[in-house]
């Protein structure tokens, strides 16, 4: 049976590339979306049986916006993906660097090559919707002064030319990417549990929470803290941790949670994504 996996943006973009790399050898169509908002709307309501979201970059950090959706629809994190990211210089053919005026891509890539930027000082970043978008609009402007950062796929896809390869400022750029699913499903080698917190306004709340999961020798991954939406200056936290949901200690700490926390979200449960080859070359 042939299964809807939508991503965000256009062909060649780093999300489409996560689909394909995530679904490689199996049976699926893919479903290009405009935004993360109707990605998460047609997961829910069935429209797209799965998707995959950017959750965090190895230069930038989290991707905020992502994880504060989690909150508000009904879906699960059923698996991940970690996707080396190199981002290209895409020009018209036969563009010269000096004939570059503005470069377009979307926020994250411009604010993940900015020595790029401060090594061509002439060169302004202009936001666009996504990187893949960025590559059409200038091939259709047809201007010699404009580039794009994106996937070699995106040049490729476009019958563009990467002028320069790999300018992104760090050899090591990687984006997790999370599976969605609006089905709840934790396979037998899950070994990665996702949360959102909210703690109670008392002294030492975080330290307790902390303590339901070292008392049972549970590794935290990650912590991060989040601005609630809506409320001014009170915050959440984002925490991953290692565990299966099935296993006794982590039910445990799930009621722990529950109990002691104002509000605690289980975002998903699933098996841990290797650590890319940072080497590797974008399909």
């Amino acid at each position: 049976m042939t299964v809807k996996v939508g991503f965000q943006g256009n062909h060649g973009t780093f999300s489409e590339i996560a689909a394909m790399r995530y679904f490689e050898g199996q049976d699926y169509e893919q479903v290009p979306c405009t935004d993360f908002l109707s990605i998460l709307s047609d997961v829910e309501s069935g429209v797209l049986d799965y998707a995959l979201l950017p959750v965090e970059n190895t230069t930038t950090g989290i991707i905020a916006r992502t994880y504060d959706y989690f909150r508000t629809y009904d879906i699960h994190a059923i698996g991940e993906i970690n996707v080396p990211i190199h981002h290209d210089l895409i020009v018209i053919p036969g563009t010269k660097i000096e004939d570059i005026r503005e470069v377009y891509s979307h926020p994250e890539a411009l604010s993940q090559c900015q020595n790029f930027f401060r090594e061509h000082p002439w060169i302004q970043p202009v936001s666009d919707r996504d990187t893949a978008k960025s590559v059409e609009h200038v091939k259709e402007m047809n201007d010699p002064g404009k580039a794009a950062l994106a996937s070699s796929r995106a040049a490729e896809y476009y019958g563009m030319e990467s002028l320069l390869t790999a300018v992104q400022d760090s050899s090591t750029n990687v984006t997790r990417f999370l599976c969605i699913s609006r089905e709840e499903t934790v396979s037998a080698d899950a070994d990665k549990i996702s949360m959102s917190i909210i703690l109670p306004h008392t002294p030492g709340a975080l330290y307790n929470i902390l303590g339901i999961l070292a008392r049972r020798g549970i590794n935290i991954l990650k912590l991060e803290s989040r601005p609630i939406q809506g409320k001014m200056f009170e915050y959440l936290f984002f925490i991953d941790f290692e565990g299966n949901t099935k296993q006794r200690e982590v039910k445990e700490v799930l009621h722990e949670l529950q109990l002691r926390c104002a509000e605690a979200h289980l975002i998903g449960c699933y098996k841990h994504a290797e650590r890319p080859d940072v080497t590797e070359e974008n399909i």
